[in-house]
């Protein structure tokens, strides 16, 4: 097992990701939140790294939780769906929270409709991961478990 300094790391899943298996399988695969969550858990788990996750599909509530959880962990993955597009709040708690952020996607938002192209989040986030369905969580974990040691500028 290989330890990382990160201890804790917040999940953060925004709008209709609790859908993701049901909803528009040919964007975002068959695999659910719980099944994505429990792989990310496992690899957490190698790594000695506790995970917390939340899920909204209301930004306010997404809001206060990273509120609340911004001095309990030491870095975000976040899919904030819809409000990629749209959430200065959603921003603004982030970098508040001063912690580095992964920004995830399950489908590949560069190559769909235009509204998707843009991202109130990725100019702050550590990196962006986009188009790999659930592995884009897992690959996102990775990315911020590497930034959190330090392997990545």
């Amino acid at each position: 097992m290989t330890e990382d300094p990160a201890r804790r790391v917040g999940v953060v899943h925004g709008p209709n990701l609790n859908l993701v298996g049901d909803r528009e399988p040919e964007h975002y695969g068959p695999e659910t939140l719980p099944d994505i969550e429990e792989r990310m858990r496992r690899r957490a788990e190698e790594r000695g790294v506790e995970l917390v996750f939340f899920q909204s599909n209301h930004e306010g509530e997404l809001v206060d939780w990273i509120q609340e959880h911004r001095t309990d962990v030491d870095g975000w993955v976040v899919n904030a769906g819809g409000l990629t597009h749209t959430s200065v709040a959603l921003r603004d708690a982030l970098v508040a929270s001063d912690r580095p952020f992964v920004e995830v996607h399950l489908s590949n938002v560069r190559a769909r409709e235009d509204f998707r192209e843009r991202s109130l989040l990725e100019d702050r986030a550590a990196g962006v991961v986009s188009g790999f369905r659930g592995d884009s969580y897992v690959l996102g974990l990775e990315g911020l478990l590497s930034r959190l040691r330090g392997d990545a500028s």
